[in-house]
């Protein structure tokens, strides 16, 4: 069975070369909006998580990956219940998760910038994604900066992404999405 990543990034630089170099390496490739788009128009082929889910984006793009099919996708451990479980609603597993959130802190150094302007940029399914994969070390990749792109494909080149190198990298995205609250915590508390 081919290994499946989910991409989701709000962050594109390098995610089409890194998106290729999959691709070349027999892996199908999932995403939500702008990014499907950006590597649709690369010439990559991708399925688009509302294909996957069956479920259109709703309320102007807020829910998109928030979905059983993607997160039981997700968080499926190697088990044989779990294989049971997934095949039972025909869902299959997703291998990585590449995904960044919404520039919630750049939004809000920004100049006359509303509450309602920094609020719409708090990512929700992000954060789940990460969070999800992160949880899932044990068989999940999650790559939650661009700066990790070029470790993750030699680590898959040379057949070193074991558990200690997806152990890093999930620290690593729990560690972005704390402090992805704090900060977001800290700006909401100057109105309270």
């Amino acid at each position: 069975m081919r290994k499946r990543a989910i991409l989701s990034v709000s962050d594109k630089r390098g995610i089409v070369d890194f998106a290729r170099a999959l691709v070349s390496w027999d892996w199908s490739l999932i995403a939500s909006g702008g990014t499907a788009k950006l590597l649709r128009q690369s010439g990559l082929e991708v399925q688009e998580v509302a294909d996957v889910t069956g479920a259109p984006e709703m309320l102007g793009g807020r829910v998109k990956t928030l979905h059983p099919v993607i997160h039981g996708g997700i968080l499926a451990r190697d088990s044989a219940a779990d294989r049971s479980d997934l095949a039972a609603r025909e869902i299959e597993m997703i291998d990585m998760v590449v995904c960044n959130l919404y520039p919630f802190e750049e939004t809000v150094a920004g100049e006359g910038v509303t509450v309602d302007d920094a609020v719409e940029q708090i990512d929700i399914g992000g954060v789940a994604l990460l969070r999800a994969a992160a949880k899932n070390y044990g068989r999940v990749i999650v790559v939650s900066t661009p700066t990790d792109y070029i470790e993750v494909l030699d680590g898959l080149r040379s057949g070193s992404m074991g558990l200690d190198a997806r152990r890093r990298l999930a620290v690593k995205a729990f560690a972005h999405t704390r402090d992805y609250d704090t900060a977001i915590a800290a700006y909401l508390e100057r109105f309270i």
